[in-house]
This record gives structure tokens, C-alpha cells and sequence, in this order.
């Protein structure tokens, strides 16, 4: 079922599309707001809100800026929007009233950083009240009114991204998806950082009742659906496109004659600007609905699309620096504490979950419930990320140990000695387990004996996970050594980097990328260990990168999650957190998930690295989180291991 909630009619208030059809559903009684009903600067109400001044007038209400006086020691400032409910039939008062409750409560439950938050909402006498977070900025229209030139193509691309992203968000709110219906310059706040936000200070007809017919809406930027009261997602979507029309080529739509974006080509008027992107609005303008986009997510998609094409993809973020934005609604489908920090990553496998930790065990839990099956003792720490193979699962610990264990009982199979704690992940290929220990040495060992095969002399600790491509196999050293060597253990080529080289490498294409402690991640080539090119950022990094969809994403302990075209090494974006990024970032669908040591998991937009939500442990974060049936698994220092439906 779709509710047209009118969320344009409290946060950005709706407007009327024609004022000789619309006056016809009007209640015949209801008379135009006069200046003397607007509350003064001055006055409070509930004992709270002490008007400073009036923001925007409307039909039935003002919107006032107001001071919080529950916070006595600061300036604390909130928009105060005002509905003046003059019907005199009581039945149709009472049903104003509730249905302004009603949507309050749904619209006190949205969280996202394109719409301002909603603190209360109260009535007095004939009077409802909303409370809202104050914007500091200009609404488009005002920008455009000020401004004397186009907007680059970028930052109406940059614009429009952000806007798809809080419709989707409104789309698929459950359980009743949110209508805006009214998009348009006015109704879209620039704040001070240069981010775009639904909101508007005007409340015209704010609360008129909906019935078949009533035309909610601005001409010039309402699709022609609305014409007839009908409303629907790809409604939003037309209004969206139109507004864009309005801010590429300075023309008001309101003063053309509906409908007839066809006969004003953007490019004929902006000529700057792409074709690619004149494609994705005309698309938005169809008069047909179904042959528009079907979803803001898909016109995100191709303005993300349009930008790669013509080259601006990189410059997003530029225009754009990520959102912080807290999602409440993130909570746990369920955590288990171990008795000791969770330094590692956890592996999935046959419904069950593995993960070691500094008590000195291995966990085997259920990955639904997360209830505890077994648990092996070894005699020291395990950070290692367990692997499964054969029905076994074998995993390092600093104990000096490789383990293998059978994966139903958790009962010893072997373990195999090294002379040195062992904090490389194995990898399993070819029948043999190949591993790094701080003994300095590579080990390949007989997954289902536990014989050594052979060793190779690395001349320093392993602490890089082994990567097997072919015929030969890679991995790192705490001496800054990349090693390619053949399956006798024989080095085929060695490249040096300046410091350690604790991340571990991954492949794509004929390339080996991997990370330095020396702030550089290199891209070689895998036959012969030349440079390709070379990445930097401000400080070391041992994560691993994670390639997905020409994109290479890994982290540094400048506290930063960055996105590097994989081809070009040119950087897209970058996420800074609160601390160091140890573990590895990860992608999932159109999202990159990365834990850091400031205790957040953080989601964050594939493309553009703008925060979705971020979920706070009540410790560091190091290892790299996992993603197994729609579920996020992760363990944090506070002794947690964590698992959240996505």
C-alpha cells in the first residue's frame, strides 16, 4: 500500500497547481492567514520556544525561527512551523488535527541527512506546531534569483545525487513509502557545506483534506498525473527532472507552458553542458510515468553513469565532502561476547560462524542466532581469519601454531609447529596450506596430513596473508618485501618497498595490488613485479585493498577510507573517521563497509563515500568485517562479535 504522506507539507510545504481548479476542493469556509495572526518576536510557547523572528508566511501559517530555552547557555535555534486550524466543522477540525498527529509521528521517525530532524510537535487553541531543526543556507530558488551564471555541470550532478539518494530513502520508507510531491528550487535547502536538504518555509494549505481531484503540487515542475490527485514515486522523479531542467538552463518552468521541456533542449541553452546528463533528465521528463526511471536509485545510477562517461565522477566529491548522519535504526540482530578483544576477521561457512580471539580461542557459532556450538583452546592469541577446506578449519595462532580442526566437533586434526607466533591468515590451494609466521619463513603444508612441504627464507616476519595466482604465490614481509615465488618455493621476483608490507595482496587482471607501512599502495605487474603505478596517502596503511567494479578501496591510519580508480590510480573520494583504519574496507551491493579503531562500523555510499550510517562497539574496531546471507559480521576490541541484517 502506498501512503501519500505529505511530507512536502511539513518540511517543505505544498502549494496548490492551479487556483481556479484547486479553490473548488477547498472548504468554502476557510479564509487566507492575515499579518496580524503571526506570533511576535518575543513570544514563547509551551514555555520553551521564544519566537525571534518570522521565516516564511503561508495561506494557513507561518514559519518562525525560535530559541530553545532548554538549553539556557547557548544560542540554540529551531524552526517553528505553524498550521492555524479555522475549520469550523468539528469533525473535519478533529480529523485535521489528527492527521497532523499522525504524520508528525511518522515524520519524528525519518533520519537521514537530507531532511532536518524533528524535535516536537504540540497544538494550542486552533494552532499545531511543528519543531524542526534550523537550516542555515539558501533555498535554490534564492540562489538562482542571486546568481548571474549556469551551475557547473558537476555540482547540479552532485545535487541531484544527493536529492535521488533522500527520495530513495523516502520510497522505500516501511511501512508505508513517503510521496513528496512537491520538488521543486524553493523547497531545496543549500546549506552551509554545500549539501542539499528538503525542506521550505512556506506551509500553504498545509493541511488540507486529500480527496480525489485535489491537486497538490506546483505547476511547471508537477508531472501530468498530478493534474488528476495521482501520485506516485516516478511522480517525484518527474519533479526532480524538471527542477534540474530549471537549474541547467536558468529557465523558470512555472512561465513556460506545461509540459513542454521537449521544445527547450538544455543543451540549446547551456551548450556546456553533456549530452550524457541531457539524457538522464529528459529521461526523468517523460509524460509517460512508465517510461520514466522506475526508481531514484536507478536515476542515481545513471547521473553516476552520465559522470564517468564524461569525466566528473572524480570531481564529486570535490563539490561534496561526506555527510555525517547517525542511523538510530541500526541495531544488532544478535552479538556474542568472547572473554578477550577480537582483533581478527570471522569466516562463514555451513550456517556456522567462526572467529578467534585473545582468549586464546576459536569460536564456532551459529550465524543465524549466534548461539555457541564449540570452542578450541590453543595457547595463544589468534588474529588470523580461520579458513574452511575439506570439512576442516584451519586458523594461526601466536602460540607458534597452524591448527586444523573439524568444522562439525572442533575436535584437533593436527597442528603444525613454526618458530614464531603466526598472525598470517591461511591460504589454501593446490591441496596445501600455505602461511606466514614471524619465523621469517613461508610454510606449505599438507592440508590434510599437516607435513611441511617446503618452506621459503623471507628474511623477515610474515604477517601478510599469501595469495596464490596460477602457478605462484605472493605475500609481503615486515621488511617491505613483496615475494613472488613458484610452488617449490623458489622466488621468481622481489619487489622493495620502503617500509613493512603487512597488508596482504590481491589480484585483478595480470596486477598485484598491495599496501605499505611507507603511505604508498603500489599496483605491479604480476609477471614481473614492475611499478604500474603507485598511490599515496598521509600515512602508513596495513590494510588490504578490496577491488569491486574498477574500483580499488582499502584504509590508512590517517583514519581514512579512500576509493582509487583502479586504472588511473586517481583518487574518487575518501572517508575520514575518527581514528586509524586497520581493517580492510568491503563492498556490498552500492555500499562499502569498514570498521575503525574509533569503535564505528561505517556504511558508506560505493560511489561517492558519503556516510550512510555508522554503528558504534564500545571499542576499536581492527579486523575486516564479512557479509554472508544479507548479514554483516564483524568483531570489535570490546570482546564482541557482531552481526547486523543489511
Amino acid at each position: 500500500m502506498l501512503a501519500i504522506i505529505d511530507i512536502g507539507l511539513f518540511i517543505t510545504g505544498g502549494t496548490t497547481l492551479d487556483n481556479h481548479r484547486t479553490t473548488q476542493n477547498l472548504d468554502p469556509i476557510e479564509t487566507p492567514r492575515k499579518p496580524s495572526d503571526q506570533l511576535q518576536p518575543g513570544v514563547t510557547l509551551i514555555n520553551r520556544y521564544s519566537i525571534l523572528n518570522v521565516v516564511g508566511v503561508g495561506g494557513m501559517g507561518a514559519v518562525y525561527c525560535a530559541r530553545d530555552l532548554h538549553f539556557p547557555n547557548v544560542m540554540k535555534r529551531v524552526a517553528v512551523k505553524e498550521m492555524v486550524n479555522i475549520v469550523r466543522d468539528q469533525n473535519l477540525h478533529d480529523t485535521i488535527v489528527h492527521n497532523f498527529e499522525r504524520e508528525a509521528n511518522i515524520l519524528a521517525t525519518l533520519n537521514h541527512p537530507s531532511i532536518p530532524r524533528i524535535y516536537d510537535y504540540f497544538t494550542e487553541d486552533d494552532r499545531c506546531y511543528l519543531i524542526i531543526e534550523f537550516i542555515e543556507g539558501k533555498d535554490l530558488e534564492v540562489i538562482l534569483m542571486e546568481s548571474k551564471d549556469f551551475f557547473t555541470e558537476a555540482q547540479v550532478v552532485n545535487w541531484a545525487i544527493e536529492l535521488c539518494d533522500v527520495l530513495s530513502y523516502l520510497h522505500n520508507n516501511k511501512p508505508e513509502p513517503i510521496i513528496f510531491r512537491d520538488i521543486k528550487p524553493s523547497n531545496i535547502m543549500i546549506n552551509q557545506q554545500g549539501h542539499a536538504l528538503l525542506v521550505d518555509f512556506g506551509i500553504a494549505k498545509t493541511f488540507q483534506v486529500g480527496q480525489k481531484g485535489t491537486m497538490i503540487g506546483t505547476e511547471g515542475y508537477s508531472p501530468p498525473e498530478q493534474y488528476k490527485g495521482e501520485a506516485s514515486q516516478r511522480a517525484d522523479l518527474y519533479a526532480l527532472g524538471a527542477t534540474l531542467h530549471h537549474l541547467l538552463t536558468r529557465r523558470d518552468p512555472r512561465m513556460e507552458p506545461p509540459f513542454s521541456f521537449e521544445e527547450r533542449k538544455i543543451r540549446s541553452i547551456n551548450p556546456n553542458i553533456s549530452s550524457e546528463l541531457e539524457a538522464v533528465v529528459y529521461t526523468a521528463l517523460r509524460y509517460d510515468p512508465n517510461e520514466r526511471y522506475p526508481s531514484a536509485d536507478l536515476m542515481k545510477e545513471a547521473l553516476l553513469a552520465s559522470a564517468k562517461k564524461t569525466g566528473l565522477l572524480h570531481k564529486l566529491p570535490a563539490a561534496m565532502k561526506p555527510l555525517s548522519h547517525e542511523a538510530s535504526e541500526v541495531s544488532p540482530l544478535w552479538k556474542f561476547e568472547c572473554e578477550d578483544e577480537i582483533r581478527g576477521t570471522p569466516t562463514v561457512f555451513g550456517g556456522s560462524i567462526f572467529i578467534g580471539a585473545y582468549d586464546n580461542n576459536m569460536y564456532a557459532l551459529d550465524s543465524t542466532s549466534g548461539e555457541f556450538i564449540w570452542k578450541y583452546a590453543t595457547d595463544g592469541g589468534i588474529v588470523t581469519k580461520p579458513t574452511a577446506y575439506e570439512g576442516n578449519l584451519y586458523f594461526g595462532s601466536e602460540d607458534q601454531r597452524l591448527y586444523c580442526i573439524n568444522l562439525r566437533s572442533g575436535q584437533e586434526i593436527w597442528s603444525y609447529y613454526s618458530n614464531g607466533p603466526i598472525r598470517s591468515s591461511p591460504f589454501i590451494a593446490e591441496g596445501h596450506v600455505f602461511i606466514g609466521s614471524d619465523d621469517a619463513y613461508l610454510h606449505a603444508i599438507n592440508a590434510l596430513s599437516g607435513r611441511r612441504a617446503w618452506r621459503a627464507d623471507a628474511g623477515a616476519p610474515i604477517r601478510s596473508t599469501p595469495l596464490l595466482v596460477g602457478d605462484y604465490v605472493y605475500f609481503g614481509t615486515e621488511q617491505g618485501d613483496l615475494f613472488c615465488i613458484d610452488l617449490r618455493g623458489n622466488v621468481k621476483w622481489r619487489f622493495k618497498a620502503k617500509r613493512a608490507i603487512t597488508s596482504s595482496p590481491v589480484h585483478a587482471n595480470g596486477i598485484i595490488y598491495v599496501c605499505s607501512v611507507d603511505t604508498l599502495m603500489y599496483a605491479l605487474d604480476a609477471k614481473s613485479g614492475y611499478i604500474i603505478w603507485r598511490f599515496r596517502m598521509t600515512k602508513a596503511s596495513i590494510s588490504t585493498p578490496f577491488i569491486s567494479d574498477n574500483f580499488i578501496f582499502t584504509g590508512s591510519v590517517d583514519s581514512s577510507i579512500y576509493c582509487v580508480d583502479l586504472h588511473s590510480a586517481k583518487e574518487i573520494w575518501n572517508y575520514t573517521t575518527d581514528n586509524q583504519v586497520t581493517g580492510s574496507p568491503i563492498t556490498y551491493q552500492d555500499s562499502v563497509y569498514c570498521g575503525s579503531v574509533d569503535g564505528n562500523m561505517y556504511c558508506l555510499e560505493f560511489r561517492t563515500g558519503r556516510l550512510r550510517w555508522k554503528f558504534q562497539t564500545e571499542g576499536p574496531i581492527t579486523g575486516t568485517p564479512i557479509i554472508a546471507n544479507n548479514i554483516l559480521y564483524f568483531g570489535s576490541n570490546d570482546h564482541k562479535l557482531y552481526a547486523i541484517v543489511l
